[in-house]
């Protein structure tokens, strides 16, 4: 959409240079001695009056014959030296703003004149410096005429004046000004009276204005606003400038804001007044954008750009009558909007300190909205409240102004300009992120939100379990409506907006182990209906997303997602197994160990490891097979196999309501299984078609899964003896019992036994030589622990056992004899044996 180019403050920045132009060009001395002597002709009139020296009368009329002394001695230079004629113009702007000063003291502090004749005479002074600066088109001599007149009573003030007369006065100045856009495009002077005007009453209402006062200040804000707002009309339709220079940005948007804004600061002591203000400064402009577009039809498009930015600030203000209407202490939510309205005109004008002052208005809303959150109160209203509508309000306006600046602007004449351009495309991602973040701000406290209940207290919508399940789905959501932005479907891409995709695993990761620590599973507190809403988009963004870059972000984004379906199917099967009170029995250990071992099962499929097969050629494995089979699936095996290792230790195998049965019980099954499904995985990872490390051919793997077997082994004889024997479950009480001691002694000796003898018929020495080490530590055990009980019949008994044991291993497997290296066949040469090296 076409918008009107609003020339905001880069006029205040070609103010600036002629400033420092005018100040340090070839009348720099003279120009300097102006300033110095209107400051200082004021400060002695004020030092008069403090000081009681001379006649007031006497005091005013020497300071009045020096303003006309510098304004007669300005017309004659003019009339005589015409190449003098920026000298003569300086000269008489400061003789006119001395005289300006000279009334306003009679006025004001000695009350020497009436207010009809004080006033009459500023009227006449500011028509005779206007009609001479009229007449030579000399905008510089008006601007230092008005600069004084504005100047005057600041200088003057004793602070005790009547802010009545203040207001009349700069009144009448701001008509005067207005009656120069008439005839004059003299922008500088619209913005010195703008700046003037409500900056010193800005500074009066912070430190003077009370309530009681509303009376006789809000019709000087209204008329105020009146005057420069018609300064800014004619300003645009009066001059035939092109709609890139007509319209005057900080007039057009800065007059309502800022009279709306000391609207606001009049009426707040008047319930939903700021919002009935809104709904008539709403009203207004959507009348004067009416009347706009009825104009675009006759000019040269200045209309056009006039009614969309009427139109703006009249949708602006009328939605902002709700929220005020509500909570009128989050009014400056407007300022975000029209930040963003004043950049939108700065970038059609490509003018950067326009930009620079939207940017500016958006941190201004930021922080004042982050100051008044201390005092939100609790509200009745879903989403129609002030908290959430003022950071949404934020968010939109940060998340159009860096879809705005996406684009480079053109680089511009001067450095500034060229720096301001590449800070500003840089500042495109922050500002997008800044958008994103005050988005989910504003659910977030939606979500958080109390309600008035039915015995009339307040308590919060959603329970704690419940809001974080929330925040995480806002997050998802609101990265799916970004990634719109992010495919080139709608033009040039807009890659900025792909990130928030890439915090999605890890925010549910982080909810799914919240849940897991505190005890709700997955289903708990509407977990039902978020994580399959929350799942459905993340696979469908992760659809979107994995085929670019970062590659390896989406590849371990794919692991995740196995590792948080485990956690939620665990967190499921943690709370029922509470639920049914399994967690005193050996079911409730069980349930997990299998759960994870049927996953590990899953992502050890031949198909998935193999190259070439249906399973592979679907998405996600057509690109991200290792991902799952290898990556997804190591820490689960790890998981499994310290999961066995764990059930053995601690399982008593208490199986009610079924018996007990030494091998076929549901602990002993259950560590078998996981133990089985580790080992198919690890044979299945080394034959896998992708690369693999290197280290998962290394032989401590399975000797580790054999050690796991070796404990969950022994502990099977633990349960036994619990459960038969009636040794108590206990670490000590276990150690303590000769019966187990012996009964371990005669294990090692059957296990020793059966690797020694299956190591002497495959000939295998290594593996008879671990079979003579467990053989060792048995005779070990048996001196040190089983020699210990004195007296009893068992330590007889594992001796004589172990002992008969060994001989019969001694008889049927001894020890493999070394691999020779064959004979040489009949006939063949005799190999001399080499010297190695060092031999002689």
């Amino acid at each position: 959409m076409r918008g009107n180019p609003v020339q905001d403050l880069d006029q205040v920045g070609r103010m600036i240079d002629q400033a420092r132009n005018w100040l340090l060009g070839g009348n720099t001395i003279v120009r300097l001695g102006l300033l110095v002597l209107f400051v200082g002709l004021a400060f002695l009139a004020k030092y008069a009056v403090d000081n009681s020296m001379l006649p007031a009368e006497l005091r005013l009329a020497g300071v009045g014959i020096a303003g006309i002394a510098l304004f007669a001695f300005g017309a004659r230079v003019r009339s005589r030296k015409p190449d003098r004629l920026a000298y003569a113009l300086a000269l008489q702007g400061g003789g006119v703003a001395v005289l300006y000063l000279t009334v306003f003291a009679a006025f004001r502090l000695y009350q020497f004149l009436p207010a009809v004749g004080a006033f009459g005479l500023l009227a006449a002074i500011c028509i005779f410096s206007t009609t001479i600066a009229l007449m030579h088109n000399a905008m510089p001599m008006a601007f230092i005429g008005f600069a004084g007149a504005f100047a005057a009573p600041v200088l003057v003030s004793t602070g005790q004046g009547n802010h009545v007369a203040l207001f009349a006065y700069f009144l009448l100045l701001g008509l005067a000004i207005a009656a120069v856009s008439w005839l004059r495009a003299w922008r500088a002077l619209n913005l010195l009276g703008f700046f003037c005007t409500f900056g010193i009453a800005t500074v009066w209402g912070v430190l003077q204005y009370k309530s009681e006062q509303f009376g006789s200040t809000a019709p000087f804000l209204i008329a105020f606003f009146l005057v420069y707002f018609v300064a800014g009309l004619l300003y645009a339709t009066r001059h035939s400038l092109a709609p890139k220079q007509a319209l005057d940005a900080t007039l057009v948007f800065g007059t309502p804001i800022v009279a709306f804004g000391l609207q606001v600061g009049l009426v707040r002591s008047f319930e939903y007044a700021a919002a009935f203000s809104s709904l008539a400064l709403g009203a207004f402009y959507l009348a004067m954008g009416w009347w706009a577009i009825k104009r675009s039809r006759t000019d040269n498009g200045v209309g056009q750009w006039l009614a969309e930015c009427f139109l703006a600030l009249g949708l602006g203000f009328v939605t902002l009558a709700v929220p005020l209407a509500l909570e009128p202490q989050w009014t400056t939510a407007v300022w975000a909007a029209e930040g963003a309205a004043v950049y939108w005109i700065g970038r059609r004008q490509e003018r950067h300190l326009a930009r620079a002052a939207g940017l500016g208005l958006q941190l201004f809303a930021a922080l004042t909205y982050l100051n008044g959150m201390a005092t939100a109160a609790p509200s009745t209203f879903a989403l129609a409240n002030p908290a959430f509508l003022g950071a949404a309000i934020l968010a939109a306006s940060a998340l159009v102004l860096a879809y705005w600046s996406r684009e480079p602007m053109p680089s511009g004449t001067t450095p500034l300009q060229r720096s301001f351009s590449a800070w500003e495309f840089a500042l495109s991602p922050v500002l997008f992120w800044v958008g994103f973040l005050w988005l989910q701000l504003a659910w977030g406290l939606e979500i958080g939100r109390y309600y008035s209940n039915a015995q009339n207290s307040w308590q919060q919508l959603f329970d704690p379990p419940m809001q974080s399940k929330l925040h995480m789905l806002a997050w998802i959501a609101s990265a799916l409506v970004a990634h719109r932005f992010a495919c080139t479907v709608r033009g040039t891409p807009w890659s900025i907006a792909e990130r928030p995709t890439w915090f999605n695993l890890p925010i549910m990761m982080l909810v799914a182990v919240q849940g897991l620590a505190l005890g709700h599973h997955g289903l708990q507190h509407g977990g039902w209906i978020v994580w399959p809403l929350a799942l459905g988009m993340h696979l469908y963004l992760l659809r979107r997303f994995d085929g670019g870059t970062p590659a390896r972000l989406w590849s371990w984004t794919h692991s995740g997602g196995v590792w948080l379906v485990v956690i939620l199917i665990g967190s499921t099967l943690q709370w029922a197994v509470r639920q049914g009170e399994l967690h005193k029995t050996a079911w409730g250990s069980v349930i997990l160990l299998v759960a994870a071992s049927a996953g590990l099962l899953a992502l050890s499929q031949r198909r998935l490891v193999n190259q070439n097969t249906d399973l592979q050629s679907a998405w996600p494995l057509d690109r991200f097979a290792s991902a799952y089979a290898w990556r997804a699936a190591l820490p689960l095996a790890a998981l499994v196999a310290l999961g066995c290792l764990g059930v053995a230790l601690h399982s008593n195998g208490d199986a009610r309501p079924l018996p007990y049965l030494p091998f076929v019980n549901p602990t002993d099954l259950s560590v078998a299984l996981g133990l089985a499904i580790c080992s198919l995985w690890l044979l299945r990872i080394r034959a896998a078609s992708f690369a693999v490390p290197q280290w998962i051919h290394d032989n401590r793997l399975p000797l580790a899964l054999v050690g796991i077997a070796f404990v969950a082994l022994n502990t099977v004889w633990l349960r036994i003896a619990h459960q038969f024997a009636g040794v108590p479950w206990n670490a000590g009480r276990l150690f303590d019992s000769f019966l187990v001691q012996a009964g371990y002694s005669i294990l090692w000796t059957l296990l020793a036994m059966g690797l020694m003898i299956a190591a002497h018929r495959r000939q295998m020495r290594a593996l008879w030589m671990g079979g003579a080490v467990l053989l060792g530590a048995t005779v070990l055990k048996l001196l040190l622990i089983d020699l210990s009980n004195r007296g009893g019949s068992e330590r007889i008994v594992v001796f004589i056992a172990v002992g008969v044991l060994m001989l019969v291993v001694g008889y049927f497997a001894p020890l493999p004899p070394r691999t020779l290296a064959p004979e040489p066949a009949e006939g063949a040469p005799e190999q001399v044996p080499q010297p190695q090296k060092g031999q002689a």
